[in-house]
């Protein structure tokens, strides 16, 4: 008799951050990004020079956890996230996956960010700060599209897990991980407002 197994699956975890004052420490960091956007000159230049169309520290602030408190809470929120997202890939850990970076997003509307993995890197993911009504959301790959060659497109009606693109929309306060090496893209925001995010790399 014939069987169809299914193989390769590729995990994303999705959660709101949750803990003790959830919405309070939001809105710190929503404070926080704001703030160390309008401050951040060198951020500002590196957006310029790029044409992003708002804001990123990624290119310019590697001390996040130390400059606000609400980052420092934030990166300790995460970490029980990470552990059980690693857990369930079935890692051979010899330690904890520590974080390597982490930056803020202050995408204003008609803003993008192009598909890209974040290599080097374990677990990436990024936690939702303020996501107004019509802010894009995040579009993952299916890694093996550029090898299928010759395969024909799929349905509309396909499952959602055999689709070649998903798209996630996830409310402020959620958190989104996945492997680093999943091409993601973020589409042009549609929000009259900027879609704020805070992403990282665990290493």
């Amino acid at each position: 008799m014939a069987t169809i197994e299914t193989l390769f699956a590729t995990r994303v975890y999705q959660a709101p951050l949750g803990g003790k004052d959830a919405a309070r420490l939001n809105r710190d960091l929503e404070r926080a990004c704001l703030s160390i956007a309008r401050d951040d000159r060198a951020g500002q230049a590196w957006c310029r020079e790029h044409a992003y169309a708002g804001y990123t520290s990624y290119a310019s602030l590697n001390d996040l956890t130390v400059r606000a408190p609400a980052f420092d809470e934030l990166e300790r929120r995460l970490a029980p996230h990470v552990a059980r997202f690693a857990k369930t890939l079935y890692f051979d850990l010899g330690k904890k996956l520590a974080l390597d970076s982490i930056w803020i997003n202050v995408l204003k509307p008609g803003g993008a960010h192009s598909g890209h993995i974040h290599p080097s890197s374990v677990i990436s993911g990024t936690y939702y700060v303020t996501v107004p009504k019509g802010a894009s959301a995040l579009k993952l790959e299916d890694p093996r599209l550029g090898l299928m060659m010759a395969a024909p497109r799929k349905k509309e009606t396909a499952p959602r897990d055999a689709q070649p693109f998903v798209t996630m929309t996830p409310k402020a306060g959620t958190l989104i991980l996945f492997e680093s090496w999943l091409r993601h893209e973020v589409p042009a925001n549609t929000a009259r407002e900027s879609r704020i995010s805070v992403s990282f790399n665990y290493a």
